[in-house]
């Protein structure tokens, strides 16, 4: 049994409890109806949101690792930049990819592994419109990227999962059991989407960063032709920063496995 069907049995449980002892009624009904659509909300539009499926958003606090990670990509302009800029620091990082582009940039994509960072799954087309798919398109976008990662990165294991803008439903639960996904939020975003100033990114990311923390940033764009011009400079001034505060970056399979 998937969270997801567990939320809908509990939901049913406790209006037949509380009609079985106060009798039918609207709010016998009601009051665990409003909790049910409460936490239905929550567990479809907040990333890391558990009440649907477990959703990973830090690691150990103990320790001096974080991890940096990148969606959206590989971008032809960005990524090499951002590639450029862990190397120059000794970092490494997880790159949710979009599969379709990793397929179209095979060679950065060989780059990314090859210089020791980490590629997760970020489905095959970055559908905006994904969250409202059924098992069997959820399933199918999945794997499609699963089969593009492991050209790149074989493993025996499924690589890891961040769904679009972090957006989940009960569809994608029973398909995150079945493939046995490891889903990844984040517990610090750095706001790269919304400014184009990369010291505000980073002055955002360095005043709240500390132990364990996922980092959010963006190296590509799901968008054709849309670009993230303030990701390069804010990761190096970031890069700077967490040297500065003892802190090293590290892919989220490590950062999980401290």
């Amino acid at each position: 049994m998937t969270r997801a069907q567990a939320l809908v049995w509990s939901w049913a449980g406790a209006c037949l409890s509380l009609s079985l002892v106060f009798g039918p009624g609207g709010w016998t009904l009601g009051l665990p109806t409003l909790v049910f659509l409460i936490l239905l909300h929550d567990g479809v539009f907040r990333p890391a949101a558990p009440w649907l499926m477990p959703v990973v958003t830090h690691g150990p606090r103990t320790g001096n690792k974080v991890a940096l990670t990148f969606d959206d990509g590989p971008d032809a302009e960005v990524t090499p930049e951002v590639l450029d800029a862990l190397s120059e620091h000794g970092a490494q990082a997880s790159f949710f990819v979009i599969g379709q582009h990793a397929e179209a940039l095979a060679d950065l994509s060989r780059r990314i592994v090859a210089e020791g960072h980490e590629l997760g799954n970020h489905s095959h087309a970055h559908s905006r419109w994904l969250n409202f798919s059924g098992v069997d398109r959820m399933r199918k976008e999945i794997e499609r990227a699963t089969g593009v990662i492991r050209g790149f990165q074989p493993g025996a294991t499924q690589p890891l999962y961040r769904p679009p803008i972090g957006l989940k439903n009960p569809p994608l639960a029973r398909v995150v059991q079945a493939l046995g996904l490891r889903v990844i939020a984040w517990s610090l975003h750095s706001r790269d989407t919304r400014t184009r100033d990369p010291e505000r990114i980073a002055e955002r990311v360095l005043a709240k960063v500390r132990a364990g923390d996922i980092i959010l940033m963006h190296d590509g764009h799901d968008l054709p032709g849309g670009r993230r011009p303030a990701t390069v400079a804010a990761l190096r001034l970031i890069l700077i920063g967490l040297q500065q505060k003892g802190l090293r970056s590290v892919a989220v399979s490590e950062l999980l496995d401290s």
